[in-house]
């Protein structure tokens, strides 16, 4: 069997049996693009070695990718290799003994409350794109703490308790509830009202169940509320670019500062693990050191 036919099984098993996300998908087909790149696409698997493996490893890293894209990749050919030793397609996995590299901690981006608040307020200070959209979409974000796949990919149906909550299926197509605050419900209801006037002006039928759509009433896709952030926190905007994870990162730390207990957001998050939740109490221990120093007396004699 060839690199390139294992991969292809590897994908179609990931997508039919696995049922992994798209995202997830095309993240595994682009990193094992490379492998067939460094590799060739005709090797033969069994013909694979732990030493070709680590070449390609240090192929990227001469090109200067960062440690976690690396990271990436390593355990992207790793979950290949374990599939063709699972199913005997070779007798030995040449990538089990392989490590990630070591990859420095890096504090998530966020946003303080004011830059929260300017951002939000764009849509209605810039007329840049559709105004009552554009501003549910920011705020309902910042109140809920999706990700911009899980809020692509929200339908009308999915809402509950009145509007105050909605089903998201998250990485690995598990559910969670998420809840929006007062004023991303304002102006989602403001949105709704000038969706079906989109609606209508293109002829589709109202029982398109798609939360987001464009201006032409086809629904959005990720690209386009990813455009939708950087337009308003770009240049024409705050002039502060923003990417849509700030938002999930700014959630979590707001959050967490005011009190919240750390599983409760870990579970609005939908983090498997808590470790990956607990990364935002260094912000927040920062925050309150910072705090500290500038109230307390002897605080600011150590400066």
């Amino acid at each position: 069997m060839t690199l390139n036919e294992l991969v292809e099984e590897f994908l179609l098993y990931l997508s039919a049996v696995r049922n992994v996300s798209e995202n997830t998908s095309c993240g595994y087909r682009n990193d094992l693009s490379q492998l067939q790149e460094f590799l060739t696409p005709t090797i033969d698997i069994k013909s694979v070695t732990k030493e070709n493996l680590l070449l390609c490893i240090g192929e990227l890293s001469r090109q200067k990718r960062a440690a976690a894209s690396i990271n990436r990749f390593i355990s992207a050919f790793r979950s290949l290799f374990s599939y063709a030793r699972k199913f005997e397609y070779i007798e030995k996995d040449p990538a089990i003994e392989i490590k990630t590299v070591k990859q420095p901690k890096k504090v998530p981006n966020y946003m303080t409350q004011a830059e929260v608040n300017q951002l939000c307020q764009q849509p209605e200070v810039k007329e840049l794109l559709w105004e009552k959209r554009d501003r549910a979409v920011l705020t309902m974000l910042y109140s809920s703490g999706c990700r911009i796949s899980e809020l692509r990919n929200l339908k009308l149906s999915d809402f509950t308790d009145g509007g105050q909550a909605a089903i998201v299926t998250g990485k690995g197509n598990k559910q969670r509830k998420v809840y929006f605050e007062k004023k991303s419900r304002e102006c989602l209801a403001a949105y709704l009202e000038d969706r079906k006037r989109v609606l209508a002006e293109n002829n589709i039928a109202e029982q398109s169940d798609q939360l987001f759509i464009s201006q032409k009433g086809k629904p959005l896709s990720v690209n386009g509320l990813r455009y939708i952030i950087t337009r308003y926190s770009g240049v024409e905007g705050t002039n502060h670019h923003i990417n849509p994870h700030a938002f999930r990162h700014t959630f979590a730390t707001t959050l967490l500062s005011n009190g919240a207990d750390v599983r409760l957001v870990q579970e609005m998050l939908g983090h498997s693990s808590i470790s990956t939740t607990q990364r935002y109490t260094h912000i927040t221990t920062e925050k309150l050191i910072e705090v500290y120093n500038k109230a307390h007396p002897h605080g600011k004699e150590d400066k």
